[in-house]
């Protein structure tokens, strides 16, 4: 169990002394003073401190005090007790490795929604009931009624006409599974959430975020029925000249909000676990924090950002190849068929356009023209391999600058692209397998997740976790200094 440390007496006072002159240069000295000397024998001498959270009224009022550099102060809460009311500056761990926990909930139902895609099942379901759907049909009559409601889909009317109930079981279990996987995400999710807010364990920081991502979350339940009843209507088939299939637009958007609550609950939960692990070890921090105050790492920190996004998009235009099964034409590797693209006339087909002014040629083409959607992922998948490879190649060059774990991460995420790379041309080479296709797309979202940690290790802290490290390092080598003070007395 975590116990709340509350900042008064000697506590206190330390912390004043550091957030009084808190500048890049005292937290220079700090740092130096950890390569050698008393911190050395501190680390022997002095327990870890164990702190899970911070009531922060003090701290966030010094911190404000020592940006104004006025160098004036209150001594009116240096004995008073923090009340429940006030504001926490870091949440639990146990918060953090929840989010965690969370978030590889999410990336199992984006390889079970692959699946489900993959065997065509996502259509098998023609209802959407949040509640009574939790419960599969439980007999034969029905499980007779359910197969009536299906036949009556223009799938089985058009592509299915042959198969048996027992057939349609399966496809129909797929698709019940992964709603009740999204179900249960939801349940893990908000209760605990609700749980930790109440129980104070998460900072306001953190509740507005958990706040969003429960929206975020229920947001999504009504884009998948909104996703599946664009495959169920005969009218919106008929405008897009389509077979039974959803929308690739909806399927892509269905997919982004996926990714979006999954990289949510990841950087969250990472960051409190990052700032959990500061605050235990202040003196490794603070070493840490000079060299990401480094401005030689701003160029590197942009760019970090700039590769999970790239890496975004292209998974989302991998959702595009999926919704327009893109990924059965030009089975070659790296020309599709003789040449190294498409000739201009079918990238460019006049066919996609809906407009009689051809108004709308390019984009339609970009976005529902297969060949030219499987041509941009192949640019875009091309362009995140050597930026990765750029990435790790700089880490390696600059070891001097760049964080121990940072580097670490450089490599597992170059290990993670190469990967993702053979997935993909084996999937296109053997004609879309589903257990390569499903590698392949578990494999876009394991890449996301090495860009995002490579972006968060990157990140510099907050000032208040600044301070709060600081102070907890300043804490640590008073107490050990009266504690070495009194070991030389009893040995004279």
């Amino acid at each position: 169990m975590f116990r709340s440390v509350l900042l008064r007496g000697s506590g206190l006072a330390a912390f004043r002394g550091v957030s009084r002159s808190f500048t890049s240069r005292s937290l220079s000295n700090l740092v130096r003073t950890t390569k050698g000397g008393p911190s050395v024998g501190l680390k022997r001498v002095i327990p870890a401190v164990n702190v899970s959270r911070f009531h922060t009224n003090a701290i966030l009022k010094q911190s404000t005090i020592a940006s104004k550099e006025n160098g004036e102060s209150s001594d009116s809460s240096a004995g008073a007790k923090p009340s429940r009311s006030k504001p926490l500056l870091n949440s639990s761990k146990v918060v953090g490795y929840w989010l965690v926990g969370t978030s590889a909930l999410v990336f199992g139902i984006v390889v079970l929604g692959g699946l489900t895609r993959l065997t065509e099942s996502g259509l098998s379901i023609t209802e959407w009931k949040p509640v009574a759907g939790t419960l599969p049909p439980l007999n034969q009559k029905e499980w007779e009624e359910e197969f009536t409601k299906y036949k009556e889909s223009p799938e089985f009317k058009q592509l299915n006409s042959h198969i048996t109930l027992d057939e349609f079981k399966f496809i129909f279990f797929m698709e019940w599974i992964h709603r009740l996987w999204g179900r249960a995400i939801g349940a893990v999710f908000i209760l605990p959430a609700v749980y930790f807010a109440v129980s104070r364990k998460t900072s306001p920081r953190v509740n507005k975020r958990l706040f969003g991502l429960a929206a975020l979350l229920g947001l999504q339940g009504f884009i998948g029925w909104w996703m599946v009843k664009s495959g169920l209507d005969e009218e919106q088939l008929k405008e897009r000249k389509s077979k039974p299939t959803v929308s690739q637009y909806r399927l892509t958007t269905h997919l982004g909000t996926a990714f979006l609550l999954y990289m949510g609950m990841m950087w969250t939960g990472l960051e409190i676990l990052r700032e959990a692990k500061w605050v235990k070890k202040p003196s490794e921090a603070l070493v840490l924090f000079s060299k990401l105050d480094n401005p030689m790492l701003t160029p590197l920190r942009r760019s970090a950002f700039g590769l999970l996004a790239l890496t975004f998009v292209t998974a989302m235009s991998g959702g595009l190849v999926a919704g327009l099964d893109a990924g059965l034409i030009y089975n070659t590797f790296p020309k599709m068929g003789e040449d190294w693209t498409p000739s201009k006339r079918e990238l460019m087909d006049e066919n996609f356009a809906r407009k009689e002014d051809k108004s709308d040629l390019v984009w339609r083409n970009m976005l529902e023209n297969p060949a030219t959607v499987q041509l941009n992922h192949r640019i875009l998948a091309i362009t995140t391999f050597f930026t990765v490879f750029a990435f790790h190649m700089y880490c390696n060059k600059n070891k001097a600058i760049v964080p121990k774990n940072v580097v670490h991460t450089g490599h597992a995420l170059m290990g993670l692209v190469t990967l993702q790379a053979a997935l993909g041309i084996s999937t296109l080479i053997y004609l879309v397998p589903i257990p390569l296709a499903s590698a392949h797309q578990a494999g876009a979202l394991a890449l996301l997740t090495g860009a995002l940690v490579f972006a968060s290790q990157l990140r510099k802290p907050r000032a208040a976790i600044k301070i709060l490290t600081a102070g907890l390092y300043t804490q640590q080598q008073k107490a050990g200094s009266k504690i070495l003070s009194e070991a030389s007395k009893l040995t004279k």
